[in-house]
């Protein structure tokens, strides 16, 4: 891969938003030793509008998708608050994926994919993570998605 990973954004179509204020008594990061821990980032886009519903009954698998890809974008967003550069990120090391989703929805993980296609589609193989992929009855703000991660930080 070639240019830098905000060029690489562009060239896909993606805009890396400002990184989001915590909307709670949290911090939206914190650095452990050579990991980067990224609170839950939710389904807010660049232009601030927030993708909302459950899957299985306000949105389906696509617009579901496309709320996970905000999802991840402020991920990396927090992450180049955190650390100065996406340069620094060596590795995504989890992504966990939640999803707000009617009970008889089972397609979680094709949601989260959207995120998980974003960061290796941006990072190459340092975009590749281990993962969960959860369905939950509610999110804060009525977000489609929340996305949390682990980031190995580069020596």
């Amino acid at each position: 891969m070639t240019g830098t990973i905000e060029d690489r954004l562009a060239s896909l179509g993606y805009t890396l938003p400002a990184a989001p204020a915590p909307v709670a008594n949290y911090v939206p990061y914190t650095i452990v030793g050579n990991l980067l821990f990224i609170s839950g980032q939710v389904s807010k886009a660049a232009d601030g509008t927030l993708a909302t519903g459950a899957l299985g009954r306000d949105l389906d698998v696509a617009a579901g998708q496309e709320a996970a890809r905000h999802s991840a974008l402020n991920v990396l967003a927090q992450a180049k608050a955190a650390l100065g550069s996406l340069e620094r990120v060596a590795q995504i090391v989890r992504l966990t994926g939640f999803v707000n989703a009617t009970p008889d929805f089972t397609d979680h993980p094709a949601v989260i994919n959207g995120a998980s296609d974003l960061v290796v589609d941006v990072l190459g193989d340092a975009g590749r993570h281990t993962r969960a992929a959860v369905g939950v009855s509610s999110l804060p703000l009525n977000s489609a998605v929340e996305i949390d991660a682990i980031i190995r930080i580069a020596d």
